[in-house]
């Protein structure tokens, strides 16, 4: 058994009378993975900034080398070893490499003349710690988001961590630059760094954790050795329920094209992109980041103009040069990003659910009637399951999970024919995956048509009943629904993805799936 080196015992901590944790304890042991796990709300995020100093307990306590607190301060948690890796990092875009992996470090130590060539060999000296190689001037804006994490990592080091916290490392990272992580992060443990992990990707969390603590409604469910566990079970003891994915089978019997793509091309980011969509169909498209799936959707959305190639609506050919056309078509994007792309955050969830329909609400004054955008919000509150404590609260209080449900609301309020999906479920708890993807079956009971956006393959299979797959801006396989039914159908895919250049013939690869 290895050695504790952070203990907290009986933590609680509540805000306006409801608990976000409830008498919590969780054991950090000397060189392990812990994954922390849970839906969004369940507690991980305020046990997270407590023991950081960020969250002041109401009770309970911390114990550190055998020492307890009834509280820390930031300060305090950083000297004791404590680092943690936000989603957002916490990065300085405009400054360097050098600058960043040092800032922190350098403000600690109060000096008030710079020593250039000092940051600079703590900065490389960090570096070779992960076995990374970066330009120590280059700005950290220009790096990619997998090594700002590393640089993020390679900061903390700076300032000798022990417990290094990382939450939702891997979101916007492809499948290559994961697994370069997971490699780092498991070296680091091997010599001595106890790493606390907080993920929603179940694959991850069994490949690179030791213990497994769950949370739900604040509250500790159990500590569990990985091996203890599948995806089954972690899934039931995060919800309190059994997670099913129904594999999506399609039952319109309308075989006309609703959307036809010919030929379509974007300089520098697709060509020859060729597919059809029905009423009833959920097409996926997979690939990885860069592959020209974004960039797709965008121009199918009017806001990535294609240079040529045609996009025929119910047969005719039609003209989509900003979201406005496309609106005008029936269409709708959930985008990648749902806080910068989909969402306003300052404002409360009945603006946001309301916005793609000010002109339907207006008075004969031009005023909103305010009234009526109220039933409408609270009626698709209700539709869609958002958990909210009414319309009026600001979208930002919400977790990831309802707040993807509400930019579904504000395009489903439109009554859109054709709905594209990038990535719906980046970042979301199981429970809330599987209340997306009901609502995402139930779009094609009402005859619409679904364009799923995806890198993860699970989502694919439980979702799609055909599927692209993209790879550098090309169509490089399609399968029919026959084929993803198929017993090997992973395999391939895998195989696939993992060798694009090795694939039959792209023509016949969309015939597939019913393109002429």
């Amino acid at each position: 058994m290895l050695p504790p080196i952070i203990s907290a015992k009986n933590i609680t901590k509540s805000y306006m009378g409801v608990k976000a944790l409830d008498d919590v304890s969780v054991t950090i042991n000397l060189g392990e993975i812990l994954c922390l796990a849970g839906e969004n709300g369940s507690g991980k995020s305020t046990f997270v900034k407590t023991i950081a100093g960020v969250v002041t307990p109401d009770s309970g306590e911390i114990l550190f080398d055998d020492t307890s607190y009834r509280k820390l301060t930031p300060i305090q948690a950083i000297d004791m070893g404590v680092q943690v890796i936000y989603q957002d990092l916490s990065l300085f875009p405009h400054m360097s490499v050098a600058e960043n992996i040092v800032m922190n470090r350098m403000v600690a130590t109060r000096k008030r003349l710079v020593n250039w060539k000092e940051i600079n060999r703590i900065a490389e000296e960090q570096l070779q710690r992960i076995q990374l190689s970066l330009d120590l001037r280059a700005s950290v804006e220009s790096l990619s988001v997998a090594n700002r994490q590393l640089v993020a990592i390679c900061r903390a080091l700076s300032q000798n961590a022990k417990v290094l916290f990382m939450d939702e490392p891997t979101t916007a990272l492809t499948k290559k630059e994961v697994d370069r992580l997971l490699s780092i992060v498991m070296d680091l443990k091997a010599k001595g760094l106890s790493v606390v992990f907080i993920s929603h990707k179940f694959d991850e969390i069994f490949e690179i954790s030791d213990q497994i603590t769950i949370f739900r409604e604040g509250k500790k469910t159990g500590d569990y050795a990985v091996q203890d566990l599948d995806h089954k079970s972690l899934s039931f003891h995060m919800t309190g329920r059994q997670v099913e994915f129904p594999r999506y089978k399609r039952i319109a019997k309308d075989d006309t094209p609703l959307l036809e793509v010919r030929n379509l091309k974007k300089s520098g980011h697709y060509e020859n992109i060729n597919f059809t969509v029905r009423r009833g169909d959920i097409l996926g498209i997979i690939g990885l980041l860069g592959s020209g799936r974004t960039e797709l959707a965008l121009s199918l959305f009017g806001l990535n103009p294609i240079d040529s190639g045609e996009i025929r609506i119910k047969g005719k050919p039609s003209k989509i040069a900003s979201p406005a056309d496309a609106v005008g078509h029936g269409i709708a994007l959930l985008p990648e990003d749902r806080h910068s792309q989909g969402l306003f955050m300052k404002q409360s969830v009945k603006e946001n659910i309301s916005s793609t329909i000010h002109d339907q609400l207006k008075m004969t004054a031009g005023f909103i009637d305010r009234a009526k955008q109220t039933e409408v919000a609270a009626n698709y509150v209700s539709k869609l399951r958002i958990r909210t404590h009414d319309v009026d609260t600001p979208i930002r209080n919400l977790s990831g999970g309802n707040q993807q449900k509400a930019v579904i609301a504000k395009w489903v309020v439109t009554n859109p024919e054709l709905f594209i999906l990038d990535t719906p479920t980046v970042g979301i708890d199981i429970g809330s995956k599987s209340e997306i993807y009901e609502q995402i079956h139930s779009f094609t009971a009402e005859n619409m048509g679904v364009i799923l956006i995806s890198d993860e393959l699970d989502e694919i299979m439980a979702n799609c009943n055909k599927l692209l797959i993209m790879y550098d801006g090309r169509i490089v396989e399609a399968l029919s629904e026959e084929e993803l039914e198929k017993s090997d159908a992973r395999e391939y895919i895998l195989r696939v993805m993992s060798s694009p250049g090795q694939t039959s013939d792209q023509a016949n690869s969309q015939e597939k799936v019913g393109v002429s």
